[in-house]
């Protein structure tokens, strides 16, 4: 190469060196001095893009672990308030134990004011915790915690939706009863379960029907015992009828005389039929006069025949009691189901409640405590044509009937209880699981976004001393290539 005042090649090429390893050293710094390779997209672009991922996922799980902790926290309210409800179901069942027992000589009705007041505190605590119909909790609550592959693997579902996760006293099917004398007998009934050794409807079935109260509505029911080839003892006759009866709070049972009797705290009508003559659990027959609770006109309405044939009429009913009143117009247009639905929409705040009549023809009025009727139908006074006159209750009405329909109620409400309880836990339990994850993934997710952007710190600091000592090189060498052009003068001296 040839020497020239014009281009000093040594002095550009030490120069454009010392430019680069100024380059490498202020970068080599700002690694240090910031923690991060990676300080800028022009570092490493890939690798930004990466960890930027990484970055996003950690800030997401972050937040879903509070998510997750808050579902935990309000899981074990509802936890507490559940075993409140428990304590006030165990009170309950006392209560009603107490006086489901014929030897009890107190006064049935100052039991029942401590018994209802305990009910609508279970309503009251589902509410406070969410678990009451229409509830906060009663749905499908779903806690988005992230780190799933999915929408649907990113979330924790804790299903507490439906009736059967409500736990006030409607849901738990302890809202209609009571510990009140009541309970009734069918009439002209002469079939004794009690008599030793006897077995019943061998090869046979026995079918009853029940028009009650559920939900505040009038329906029809069918509860039907099947004898088999051995026949059933009282015992079984019983267990038969009750596992199809308790969730609509009626019980069966058997009186002091040994027949076969029904109570509970819902309004019902029941009539029974059989080709069995040989062993039947009772006479087929039907029951005119049901009794629901107890009061001088304690809400049984028929006709004198008993069961009537409802006859759409134009007329305004009009009930009233300690509660208030209610007014319903019904028309000639109205089935017997439609009046049923119309008077109930409008009675059952007052705790009076219109069924179907033991034949299904008529309607049947009761309440667990006084109140009054009219009509606007002739001159007053209730007609075959619309609803019906009163008659007075079944003589053979059992005092412990709502008290052993309530024992059987609130057993059925404690398992109830029970399964909501197991799933809130459960739910807790899948919430924890799921953090314990969550945890994990942001502890990898941080590991990894380190390794892609965290400064190698000895690393930089070798590439520092490296770059110190190459720009002292470099500026020693730019120093010597520039001096080397003065040495073509001595060319020129002479």
């Amino acid at each position: 190469m040839s020497i020239s005042f014009q281009t000093n090649y040594a002095s550009l090429v030490a120069s454009n060196n010392l430019n680069t390893i100024n380059n490498f050293q202020t970068q080599t710094i700002e690694q240090l001095t910031s923690g991060y390779r990676i300080n800028s997209s022009g570092d490493d672009p890939a690798g930004l893009a990466v960890a930027n991922q990484y970055q996003s996922s950690v800030a997401e799980l972050t937040q879903g672990v509070l998510n997750a902790n808050n579902g935990v926290n309000t899981l074990q309210i509802a936890d507490g308030g559940l075993s409140n409800i428990t304590t006030i179901l165990n009170r309950l069942q006392t209560l009603a134990t107490e006086s489901a027992s014929t030897t009890f000589t107190g006064n049935r009705a100052n039991i029942d004011v401590e018994y209802q007041q305990l009910v609508s505190q279970v309503t009251q605590q589902a509410s406070n915790i969410g678990l009451a119909a229409g509830g906060l909790l009663n749905t499908v609550n779903q806690v988005y915690i992230g780190g799933g592959n999915t929408s649907t693997n990113s979330q924790v579902e804790v299903d507490l939706s439906g009736p059967q996760n409500q736990v006030d006293a409607a849901g738990l099917g302890v809202l209609n009863t009571s510990v009140l004398g009541g309970g009734t007998e069918l009439t002209s009934n002469t079939v004794r379960l009690d008599a030793p050794g006897a077995t019943f409807l061998t090869n046979a079935s026995q079918t009853f029907t029940f028009n009650l109260i559920d939900k505040n509505a009038a329906q029809a029911i069918t509860a039907t015992v099947t004898g088999g080839a051995s026949g059933l003892t009282e015992a079984g006759v019983l267990s038969s009828l009750n596992s199809q009866l308790t969730q609509y709070g009626i019980t069966a049972q058997v009186g002091s005389d040994g027949q076969l009797s029904f109570g509970g705290g819902t309004p019902f009508t029941v009539s029974n039929t059989t080709t069995d003559v040989v062993d039947p659990i009772a006479t087929a027959t039907t029951l005119a006069n049901p009794t629901f609770g107890t009061g001088t006109n304690n809400g049984v309405y028929s006709t004198s025949t008993g069961n009537p044939t409802y006859t759409p009429t134009a007329e305004t009913l009009t009930f009233q009691n300690g509660q208030g009143s209610a007014n319903v117009t019904l028309t000639g247009a109205d089935s017997l189901s439609s009046a049923l639905a119309e008077i109930n929409a409008q009675t059952s705040s007052l705790g009076i409640y219109a069924v179907a009549n033991a034949l299904g023809t008529g309607i049947s009025f009761q309440s667990d405590s006084n109140f009054t009727a009219a009509t606007t139908a002739a001159g007053g006074a209730f007609v075959n044509a619309g609803a019906q006159t009163i008659v007075a209750p079944s003589a053979a009405a059992t005092a412990t009937g709502n008290a052993l329909a309530a024992v059987a109620a609130i057993t059925a409400a404690v398992i109830q209880l029970g399964q909501v309880q197991a799933r809130v836990g459960a739910g807790e339990n899948k919430l924890t699981y799921a953090i314990s994850l969550a945890n994990s993934q942001i502890t990898n997710f941080d590991a990894t976004e380190s390794g892609i952007k965290d400064a190698d710190v000895a690393k930089a600091a070798a590439n520092l001393t490296k770059a110190q000592v190459l720009e002292q090189a470099s500026v020693a060498a730019l120093a010597q290539a520039n001096s080397s052009p003065q040495a073509l003068l001595k060319l020129l001296q002479g």
